[in-house]
């Protein structure tokens, strides 16, 4: 009883040190499990809520539209589950100038439904509900009507649909017709859609640069009201990926087995079948148009064939007239009247040479049978000519029907291809792998913090130790005693930071993801395994510490335990050899050069200690100065031009001729844009392009003229870069690098994710789907958006466009017809205000799909999500830093009771103690914030590479004011603690001090 007494006796004494492995443990604590939790609760609540609405696992897309057979297909494949077949439109409407709209068939089938946030459901035809951001951007509310109209090309299905079909309509065969909605429309509810959780509401800009919509808005309406047969899209969930995580890998491997499955043989089997039934639509409307021609012309025929018959009839008669009045007259000078009445009463009958001859001098004789013949011959001569012109016109199409019809593609894609999600993935992998990170410079720092703590408990027990292990206890009861503090201290540090990890951390991160995200239904969750893993590493490294220091005392035998411990040998430092520079030192300074130099664990676990606490406020800020310096970099560094203008390839040339017609142009590129992929290629087959792939990821295929090659370095900086060991890349000379036909050139950003480098081998894909393997030339400086670029003659190489073979040797790359070239690098005249209001006005023009001005991305980029989690680094590290120094100042007040009173007895005052004590501490602190510096840039360079995220690449920015905010930061601390620390030496007694402790 009276060693537990004395036990609990010392633990009372010993309170600050406590204090301080509770709180190191609960900010370790609390950063291992804050991130990883807050992260985890919005990758649950997401993943609840799109299996609530049924968010689609697999989407198939046609360039030739979806047939109720490639449902069916679909439906057949093994492992999935439902299929729901969509139908779209794109409409227009007039909000402040032009608007884009996706008018989106509500399915039936349970999957992809939109969540309602205020009002109904549409029911009726007319009826539509609408996201909030069209609420917002519209100034329009529950109850408002709204006209549309259809575009004329509103889909690639109606696009292939008028192309496709012999006579020019909207059917692609005889019962498939193009998606039709209502177009005066009522709105009745706000929805939010599954695919894209966006927030319009909140603060943030940052996924605007990762925005694949292709319309401004979408609407959600009825089935009641929509017309056609022919689906615009194809949605199917897949069995067991409900129960997976949809942010797992297990869940993406579910639902690669389907698309592997869709991929190999349905795909291709449909896509065949597809493009036959367009071929057989197109020849049954040729054999139809023949069969109605062949009718209508024998129609004619036939009434030319009646008139021409009457009109024979007629001359006939007239003939026969004039042949029986001749032979009469021949009677009448005859032998007698008997022949004469035989004459009369009969016809005479005259041979066909005759009759024709008589014939045509009657005709030729009256002009009304003249005028009647040549009519009858003129109506023959332009029915022939119309049946041979019907005959060609009908052979020419069935000769063009093959080619006219392209091969259809299909498109199958998973949720990483929608915007949303891959964004809301993107941004909380990236965040996670923070939260991995940095919870082990803590728990280093707590184990070093520990071990010197509990080593001065230790030292200043060995007497009572001594005594203890003389009288009969054990060695582990002894040790228990210290054992048993450091692991209260750890699980009270340890329980405190899981409610601030599982409570405080996530609220404040979840907070900066709903400015950012919607996340219907998101609530905190505690993981009973992670938080008690989390404790547990944090008890055995401090329990490990405090054994460690148990040993070192306790391997000694009790008499020399219970002796007071000898003094350290004194010894020369290296600045005493320095001999100018020592002896101009005062006497005050060159004890405390010994004393920082002589005592090694105290230096280095002062120094190590603040060196790790400002190397954390170094990496969070570094991470903020790289986040922040992004958008600068890119888009006035990199980007050279002012403007992209991108249109449709029926708008190409009404797109530059309106650009050119404004008058802003100072220099312009036309180039081809495409969204694409870029695949690692397999090691063994280059053309498999799946065989030991490693990753893909989107990208923007710029295919440049022939002609002008030269000038992409005006509109593009081109720099090669290579891999650095800090974070940084081995950047070459400006204008070194060249675009040619030997390659592509790859940015930066996409070869970081995908490790690939001068001379890989890559698989791309153009905009129409065609896949090929290609060279990688050059990588090239780039940070956000992932450019793929490209020469005309590479390009037809690549994706062998027949009519691009000989563009090298052409006149121009415009009269070759190679390829369309529908955007537009400019540089523009005017300041940024009047380019970015430039940009906006353009969006406005029919002819324009999009217009980006580099001014305005360079101002409006932001990433505050993580800027929020780099503040919330930085406070927690800046609290380390605090307790650390807290300990350090303590443990170096204990260890020096005797020097301070002796110090004291010899006449220094109050203030010239603290200043004796205090000059220490700062000169380590100095040495620690020296090193911390440095080995921050180094933590954050290492930081910023393991943040691989799509269209992203950190290139590591500290700024000079970062590195003296750490210092300051670390100092004020330093500074803040000898509050603290002063009051503790003036308590110091000199008397009771130098009592000897024998």
């Amino acid at each position: 009883m009276a060693f537990v007494k004395d036990m609990l006796r010392m633990w009372a004494h010993s309170w600050k040190r406590f204090i301080s492995i509770a709180m190191i443990t609960l900010l370790g604590v609390a950063v291992l499990t804050g991130i990883y939790a807050g992260c985890r609760d919005a990758f649950r609540s997401t993943d609840r809520f799109f299996d609530a609405q049924g968010l689609h696992d697999v989407q198939v897309l046609s360039t030739a539209g979806l047939s109720n057979g490639d449902i069916a297909a679909l439906r057949k494949v093994n492992g999935v589950a439902k299929v729901q077949a969509e139908r779209s439109q794109e409409v227009t409407f007039d909000l402040d100038g032009r608007k884009s709209a996706t008018m989106q068939e509500i399915g039936t089938n349970g999957i992809d439904q939109p969540y309602l946030q205020e009002g109904r459901m549409p029911k009726k035809a007319g009826e539509i509900a609408v996201t909030r951001k069209f609420i917002r951007d519209s100034g329009k509310h529950i109850g408002s009507r709204l006209t549309v109209t259809p575009e004329s090309a509103s889909s690639d299905t109606s696009d292939t649909s008028d192309t496709n079909g012999a006579d020019g309509t909207n059917e692609t065969n005889g019962t498939d017709e193009a998606p039709s909605f209502p177009t005066k429309l009522t709105i009745v509810g706000v929805v939010l859609d599954p695919q894209n959780l966006s927030n319009p509401d909140g603060y943030s800009a940052m996924t605007s640069f990762r925005s694949t919509a292709t319309t401004d808005y979408t609407f959600f309406a009825p089935s009641d009201g929509v017309t056609g047969t022919l689906y615009t899209s194809a949605t199917l969930l897949v069995k067991g990926a409900a129960a997976e995580s949809t942010f797992d890998e297990s869940y993406e491997n579910t639902v690669k087995q389907v698309t592997d499955r869709i991929d190999g043989t349905v795909k291709t089997d449909r896509q065949k079948a597809r493009r036959q039934e367009l071929l057989d639509a197109g020849n049954k409307k040729i054999v139809d148009a023949r069969a109605e021609a062949d009718k209508k012309f024998a129609d004619a025929q036939s009434q030319i064939d009646a008139n021409r018959q009457q009109f024979n009839q007629q001359v006939d008669q007239i003939v026969d007239m004039q042949a029986g009045a001749a032979a009469a007259g021949a009677a009448a000078n005859g032998a007698n009247a008997g022949a004469v009445a035989a004459a009369g009463a009969t016809t005479p009958q005259l041979d066909e040479t005759t009759r024709e001859t008589m014939r045509e001098t009657i005709i030729a004789a009256s002009p009304e049978l003249t005028q009647a013949k040549q009519q009858l011959d003129q109506a023959q001569s332009q029915l022939n000519e119309q049946k041979a012109s019907t005959e060609q016109t009908l052979k020419t199409k069935e000769n063009e029907l093959k080619t006219s019809i392209p091969q259809v593609r299909w498109y199958v894609q998973d949720r990483q291809s929608l915007g949303g999600f891959s964004a809301l993935k993107s941004d909380l992998d990236s965040i996670q792998s923070l939260g991995n990170a940095f919870p082990i410079v803590f728990l280093l720092v707590a184990v070093m913090m520990s071990l010197t703590a509990m080593a001065r408990m230790v030292e200043e027990d060995r007497s009572l130790i001594g005594t203890y292990v003389g009288l009969g206890y054990g060695r582990l009861a002894v040790a228990s005693r210290y054992l048993l503090f450091a692991l209260l201290a750890c699980l009270i540090g340890g329980g405190l930071g899981l409610i601030a990890g599982f409570l405080g951390i996530p609220a404040f991160l979840l907070v900066v993801l709903q400015g950012m995200y919607v996340m219907p239904g998101l609530r905190l969750e505690y993981d009973w395994l992670y938080g008690s893993l989390g404790i547990a590493l944090f008890v055995v490294g401090v329990l490990a510490a405090t054994i460690y220091a148990c040993v070192q005392e306790m391997r000694q035998t009790p008499a020399a335990l219970m002796r007071p411990k000898a003094p350290r040998a004194g010894s020369r430092i290296l600045l005493e050899r320095i001999r100018p520079v020592w002896n101009r030192i005062g006497f005050l300074g060159k004890v405390t050069a010994r004393n920082i130099f002589r005592f090694k664990s105290r230096f280095i676990m002062t120094v190590g200690g603040v060196a790790g606490c400002t190397a954390l406020i170094v990496c969070g800020l570094a991470i903020n100065d790289t986040v922040a310096d992004l958008g600068i970099k890119q888009y006035r560094d990199i980007y050279q031009y002012d403007l992209m203008v991108v249109s449709d390839d029926s708008d190409a040339s009404a797109m530059r001729t309106k650009v050119a017609s404004d008058g802003r142009v100072t220099s312009s590129l036309d180039v081809r844009i495409e969204s694409g992929d870029l695949t690692v290629a397999g090691s063994g087959d280059g053309d498999s392009g799946k065989a030991g792939s490693s990753g893909s990821e989107s990208i923007q295929l710029v295919a440049v003229p022939e002609k002008h090659l030269s000038d992409l370095g005006e509109m593009v900086t081109l720099q090669p870069v290579s891999s650095g060991i800090l974070g940084t890349s081995g950047v070459g000379k400006t204008g070194s690098l060249k675009l040619d036909d030997d390659g592509v050139i790859v940015a930066q950003s996409a070869a970081s994710a995908l490790g690939v480098k001068a001379g890989s081998k890559v698989r791309l894909t153009n905009g129409d789907g065609v896949q090929a393997t290609a060279k990688v030339s050059a990588v090239n400086r780039n940070l956000i958006g992932s450019d793929v670029y490209v020469s005309e003659t590479y390009y037809a190489k690549l994706f062998d466009s027949k009519d691009a073979k000989n563009t090298k040797n052409s006149k121009s790359s415009e009269d070759s017809e190679a390829l369309t070239w529908n955007a537009m690098l400019a540089k523009l005249s005017g300041s940024d205000t009047s380019q970015t209001d430039y940009a906006e006005s353009l969006e406005e023009d029919s002819s324009v799909m999009k217009a980006v001005s580099c001014a305005h991305m360079a101002d409006s980029f932001k990433f505050d999500l993580m800027g929020a989690v780099v503040a919330l680094i930085v406070a927690l590290a800046g609290g380390l830093a605090l307790v650390v120094l807290f300990t350090l100042a303590n443990t170096n007040v204990s260890e020096r009771v005797r020097e301070m009173a002796t110090l004291k007895v010899l006449g220094f005052f109050d203030r010239e103690v603290h200043h004796y004590v205090n000059r220490e501490m700062m000169i380590l602190t100095v040495m620690g914030v020296i090193l911390g510096l440095p080995l921050g840039r180094l933590v954050g360079g290492m930081l910023t590479m393991a943040l691989n995220m799509p269209s992203l690449y950190f290139e590591v920015e500290v700024k000079p004011l970062s590195y003296v905010i750490a210092a300051v930061a670390t100092m004020a601390f330093a500074l803040l603690v000898q509050l603290f620390v002063n009051p503790v030496l003036d308590r110091i007694d000199p008397i009771s001090s130098l009592k000897s402790v024998e």
